[in-house]
């Protein structure tokens, strides 16, 4: 009996556990040119939204047109937000003007358009709790 009760404990664990990560499809559109790459920023952390080096993952992908679309595996279920760039010169920044402006293409989950600073993490964020894909559209 004890084996019993271990055993059913064990699968209902492991079903539970299979079922708390999930794929998230990201669709980059209205990218200009292929020149230089893409920067995918996945913050899980409202503090850290959107500072450089501060993400849950990155991934950087060459460009083959003027879209772009990559899925992050097995991401943990909670609260994400996305901000993209096109780093155009590939020098691993996004460069901006003298007031701070970006002048590469940028986006941020949600479609949200800043204004006069970067977007809060919770104007940006949304649930992972299964499969999903966030289609974002790049901003000039």
């Amino acid at each position: 009996m004890k084996i019993f009760l271990f055993l059913t404990f064990s699968l209902l664990i492991h079903f539970g556990n299979a079922q708390s990560h999930f794929d998230l499809k990201v669709r980059v559109t209205n990218l200009d040119n292929n020149r230089g790459v893409v920067q995918l920023g996945l913050y899980n952390t409202a503090t850290k939204f959107p500072k450089v080096g501060k993400t849950y993952k990155m991934v950087r992908l060459k460009l083959e047109g003027s879209q772009l679309v990559y899925t992050f595996k097995d991401i943990p279920i909670g609260r994400y937000a996305l901000a993209i760039y096109h780093d155009v010169n590939d020098n691993r920044t996004c460069d901006t003007n003298f007031f701070g402006v970006p002048t590469e293409a940028y986006a941020f989950s949600n479609n949200v358009r800043p204004r006069f600073s970067a977007p809060s993490f919770q104007s940006c964020s949304f649930l992972l709790d299964g499969q999903r894909e966030v289609k974002i559209k790049m901003v000039y």
